[in-house]
């Protein structure tokens, strides 16, 4: 049995590729001729999609991953130069990051509905980068948590580490 895509399947998936790239930008351009934005603080978040839908059509988590996280990056740039322009500071970048761990939940998401294999371990960076950026939206209280966290992680290593000393001193035995 031989496991080559036929090429009239190949010509198909292309040809769908190709349609849902042209589309997008097309819808991206009516939209900026209504809003005013512009390709440039967007390019993340086209390249992104063109990933994504590459991805998803070839069944290659290979190009969700940079799909995923372009899409995360353009959606934090859109944001902070559209709606929410008026941010500043840790409010700012707390937002950024929710965004960019929403492109990490997306390769997660894209790999379970096109891909044979789900990829589980964006969600890691992801719930990182989606605790810190809330941290950094409630203020004050979160960011002193983060400070004490950001002085204290090295005892978890610590604490792992004495784990697989004792746990591999207990096989030998």
């Amino acid at each position: 049995m031989s496991n080559e895509v036929p090429v009239q399947d190949t010509k198909k998936r292309q040809q769908l590729v190709w349609g849902v790239v042209l589309v997008s930008v097309g819808v991206w351009m009516l939209v900026s001729n209504f809003t005013g934005w512009e390709l440039g603080a967007a390019l993340p978040l086209a390249l992104g999609l063109f990933f994504l839908v590459w991805g998803s059509v070839n069944r290659k988590v290979g190009f969700l991953i940079p799909g995923g996280i372009l899409m995360g990056i353009g959606a934090g740039v859109v944001l902070l130069e559209g709606p929410f322009n008026g941010l500043e500071g840790e409010a700012a970048g707390g937002l950024f990051l929710l965004a960019f761990a929403l492109g990490w939940a997306l390769i997660t998401l894209t790999s379970a509905l096109f891909v044979r294999k789900v990829a589980w371990w964006p969600l890691i960076p992801g719930g990182i980068m989606a605790f810190i950026g809330s941290a950094l939206l409630i203020g004050d209280p979160m960011t002193t948590v983060l400070q004490y966290a950001g002085q204290g992680w090295p005892i978890v290593l610590i604490a792992i580490g004495l784990y697989l000393i004792l746990w591999r001193k207990g096989l030998q035995e």
